[in-house]
């Protein structure tokens, strides 16, 4: 199975196209979807990112995950982080509470790793990839159930989960370098 889908079509397989699990590896130092929003422009003037509990994306979240779904990310930080991660850390509380488990792995670590040129991908039940297209300025998703790239991205999940630390130890761990 191979199939492309406009990446704005995200939220409905998350709520028809998993059973289980959704999980999310975040590589890049940048979102545009997050640096069109007026929210990051507030946030680069200083205006701190108010609670978005009832955005579609939340509500989402929280309706998944009270039915028993997990959804996880790990999300890749430079050092020093850009404005883009850093507004996602900023965020992160609101997909906490909407019972997403996030944790967070220095870009360092990913490296040693082999981690950072697998690139952003979500994980679905173990079973489906999907893979954004960056460089299409249609931001499309494309979907597979090829057994090598699945279980490539089931690999790189677990390297990139046992070495992550959770978003309140991370928080602990930058703050204390500063």
């Amino acid at each position: 199975m191979k199939d492309v889908v406009p990446a704005t079509r995200i939220l409905d397989f998350f709520r028809t196209g998993f059973e289980h699990t959704a999980w999310r590896l975040e590589t890049r130092q940048e979102y545009a979807a997050d640096q069109e929003t007026e929210e990051y422009q507030r946030f680069l003037e200083g205006i701190a990112p108010p609670p978005d509990k009832d955005g579609p994306w939340f509500a989402n979240a929280r309706a998944q995950t009270a039915t028993g779904r997990r959804i996880e990310r790990v999300r890749v930080v430079d050092e020093p982080a850009t404005d883009n991660q850093r507004y996602l850390l900023a965020t992160t509380p609101d997909n906490l509470a909407a019972g997403e488990d996030i944790r967070y792995l220095h870009r360092s670590t990913a490296d040693a790793v082999g981690l950072s040129p697998e690139g952003d991908f979500w994980l679905f039940d173990s079973r489906i990839l999907a893979r954004f297209n960056w460089q299409d300025s249609e931001r499309r998703l494309e979907l597979t159930a090829e057994p090598d790239q699945v279980a490539r991205a089931c690999q790189v999940r677990d390297i990139a989960w046992h070495h992550a630390v959770r978003y309140e130890e991370f928080i602990r761990r930058v703050r204390s370098l500063m």
